[in-house]
């Protein structure tokens, strides 16, 4: 058995949405450096993201759609389409407004539940039905949460959707198991990222979630590429609707 080969990306193409920052751009730099060429979704240019992966020879193309258009799944598949076929999707866009429970708002509840929930399950099974149409299957890859296990503080419709998109990563592997299509997901933990700048910034509330972390540290997007990859490859061909943490060991504690 050639152990590089069952890690290896080479000749395969993945969509990885919010590829213009944070976790987006670990996932994307990971599995450029393993070979594949990565289809960058963002309403913001991925110039930086772009830049990391072309300084390590990968190849990358940027695919410049608002995620809350009406058409944006027509739009994602319309600029893709010279991939001639897309092998690898990673759900990873997502947004999240902190208020208490009393004070959310419709218009902020929907925000986050169109896109952290709708759009992964609309997107998987766009990318879904061309892979069963033509039988050679395919990988996607869901970005869940710790709060996919856990309530959280002040941030309710967030937990929802990302305790959907566990319970969605189940059922999605379910169906389409059968059909050589993975579908797993990665639930990251306290990473340094866009989302998480106000909990890093409140010195009380860093130190409690630092002390729970068993690595002592907020994890980096650099963390996801592993699990991204190993995901995306032949490695976890036998791999249907599991969730991994990486997550410095948070939920051990």
């Amino acid at each position: 058995m050639d152990i590089q080969s069952l890690f290896s990306l080479e000749g395969k193409n993945a969509v990885v949405t919010g590829a213009n920052t944070g976790l987006g751009q670990g996932v994307s730099v990971g599995l450029a450096a393993a070979g594949a060429h990565v289809y960058g979704v963002a309403r913001r240019s991925c110039e930086e993201t772009a830049a990391k992966i072309k300084e390590n020879g990968g190849e990358f193309t940027e695919v410049i759609v608002d995620l809350s258009a009406e058409d944006a799944i027509a739009q994602i598949l319309a600029k893709t389409e010279s991939a001639g076929r897309i092998d690898i999707l990673v759900n990873n866009a997502g947004i999240i407004r902190r208020n208490d429970a009393a004070d959310v708002t419709e218009e902020d509840w929907d925000a986050v539940i169109n896109l952290n929930e709708r759009m992964v399950f609309f997107l998987s099974q766009a990318f879904a039905k061309t892979w069963i149409a033509d039988g050679k299957g395919g990988k996607i890859i869901n970005i869940a949460s710790m709060l996919s296990y856990q309530g959280g503080i002040r941030v309710p419709a967030y937990t929802a959707s990302k305790s959907a998109v566990l319970g969605m990563t189940r059922a999605l592997a379910n169906e389409w198991a059968k059909y050589n299509i993975n579908v797993n997901a990665i639930a990251p933990g306290y990473m340094a990222t866009n989302n998480t700048a106000q909990l890093r910034d409140d010195e009380n509330r860093s130190a409690e979630i630092l002390g729970r972390i068993p690595a002592g540290r907020w994890g980096t997007p650099e963390d996801m590429a592993g699990a991204a990859i190993f995901l995306a490859s032949e490695a976890s061909s036998y791999m249907n609707g599991f969730t991994i943490a990486v997550d410095g060991g948070w939920l051990a504690r």
